[in-house]
């Protein structure tokens, strides 16, 4: 009995019969990125207002530089604000640059989230001032901006590649923040979140044709 092939430059098969992952469609994916960082910022707004009537007990989980100890509140540190103002200036860059991230997939961009996290929290814990204290979720606003920045030439895929320019051009400005100019300010976390974000491009890249 002759069986039909069925792979091929076009096809859903490899060329050993086994079936390639089929993306999810358009539109799948961009409910999908909806519904995720909506509900991230969400969370961000909830938790600062929990932080707000418990008299700002939330503000502890910010990280405080060398210290052992500090080394837990790397990961809730990107969660926690240090009042309204504060996460009010992170939640819109947040919310566009997590959509257009997630729309290349959920799993790819919470792996990429979870570098730029430990990247900016490691970074802040190694060179930030002594007796200071950080959070916030802006070392993950740069690290997205950086990664989506370069996602494209490192997956050679030209529709990235324009979302990039498009970033660069719309949020280019936001580099400055990678400088020492302002007090208060945690230039480190922008620094170390920016790197984050360029590796995690190289460290999940797409394998070519999918």
């Amino acid at each position: 009995m002759a069986y039909e092939s069925h792979y091929g430059p076009g096809s859903r098969y490899g060329p050993h019969g086994v079936a390639r992952p089929t993306p999810a469609p358009r539109r799948e994916r961009a409910k999908d990125a909806v519904v995720v960082i909506a509900g991230w910022v969400a969370l961000l707004w909830a938790l600062e207002v929990i932080d707000a009537i418990s008299g700002h007990s939330l503000d502890t989980f910010g990280i405080t530089p060398r210290e052992a100890g500090e080394l837990r509140d790397i990961v809730p540190a990107a969660f926690m604000h240090f009042g309204f103002d504060h996460l009010a200036a992170n939640s819109v860059p947040l919310l566009v640059l997590g959509f257009l991230a997630a729309l290349s997939g959920i799993r790819r961009f919470l792996a990429v989230v979870a570098v730029i996290i430990v990247a900016s929290g490691l970074g802040v814990w190694l060179t930030a001032p002594e007796h200071s204290a950080t959070a916030g979720a802006s070392g993950v606003v740069f690290g997205l901006f950086g990664y989506l920045l370069i996602r494209g030439f490192v997956d050679r895929r030209a529709g990235d590649v324009l979302v990039g320019l498009l970033v660069g051009a719309v949020y280019g400005s936001i580099l400055w923040g990678v400088l020492p100019t302002t007090a208060g300010v945690s230039w480190q976390g922008h620094l170390f979140g920016l790197i984050g974000g360029v590796a995690a491009a190289f460290a999940f890249r797409r394998p070519r044709g999918v």
